[in-house]
Parts: C-alpha cells; structure tokens; sequence
C-alpha cells in the first residue's frame, strides 16, 4: 500500500520491506547495519517490539535494542519513524505501560517522529484482526496504512518542500 501511495503521488521512493514475522528487537538490530548499508535509506519507519511484549522480555532490553537501531539509522543520514506498539495485560499493567512507554520516551531523546500506536482503531476490533487476534486482516491493514500515512506525509511534503 505504501509504494503504491508513494508511486501514484509521485515520490518515486522505493519501499523495501526488512520485516520478518515473528521477529523482536533483538533480530532487528542484528540485520540493520546489513540493510543500512545494502539501501542507504532516507527515512526507516522501525517497528518493533510488539513480540518482544509477548515474550515478556525486559523492557530495558526493548528500549536498548530500539535506541542502538535509531541511533544507527540516524548516523547513516536516515530520518527516523519509530512505531508504538502495545501488548495485552497477560504479564500485568505495570509491564504493559512500561512497554507502551518506550517508544514516546525515545522519539523525544532522538527527536524522531512517532506513530503513537501502529494497531490504534485496530487493535481492539475482532472484525479487523486475523483469527490469531493479533495480526491485522486485510481491513484492518488499511487503517494501519492510514496510521502510518498520517505521520509520513508531512515528513515526505516538508522534504520536498525544503
């Protein structure tokens, strides 16, 4: 959805996608300088975390993770999305806030851009996620998209602009 937004609104962007389903933090950070390297990206939208939640992993190790690869992106001259992500409460609400606050507290110490939440108006919507209940389904995906689009716009418009 993204390449064919940014091919019919004349960014001429390529969108290459590093994900791999399933993944945490820790794979992330091990595969960004590869790809950093290998694309030499302008922007890098990282979303992570979300599995590191539900392996109830330590939170200060998310946080790490996130920072190394923020830090990593920026130094390459790539601006920087960070993605929220939220968990259920299975390993209780103090883990849960403290997973969910990671990624403001970063964008403000990075000075990056932020989706507050990359599932919002998703998330809690039976009808909109797979039958694993954590992954979108195909309209879900799209108000996904819409969140994501929100925060990129004014970064690619204002690029242009300057």
């Amino acid at each position: 959805m993204l390449e064919d937004r940014l091919q019919s609104e004349g960014y001429g962007y390529e969108v290459v996608n590093a994900s791999i389903a399933g993944d945490t933090s820790a794979g992330g950070l091990a595969r960004l300088p590869r790809l950093l390297a290998a694309h030499d990206p302008e922007l890098v939208v990282i979303e992570l975390g979300g599995n590191d939640g539900l392996r109830g992993q330590p939170v200060g190790v998310l946080r790490e993770n996130l920072a190394k690869m923020i830090e990593l992106a920026q130094q390459s001259g790539a601006r920087v999305v960070l993605a929220g992500m939220q968990i259920p409460p299975n390993y209780g609400p103090a883990y849960t806030r403290s997973l969910a606050a990671v990624y403001p507290e970063l964008a403000v110490r990075f000075n990056t851009q932020l989706i507050e939440f990359l599932l919002a108006d998703v998330a809690l919507r039976p009808e909109l996620m797979q039958a694993d209940s954590i992954h979108p389904n195909a309209a879900g995906q799209e108000i996904v998209f819409a969140n994501v689009w929100r925060v990129l716009r004014p970064m690619l418009a204002a690029r242009d602009a300057g």
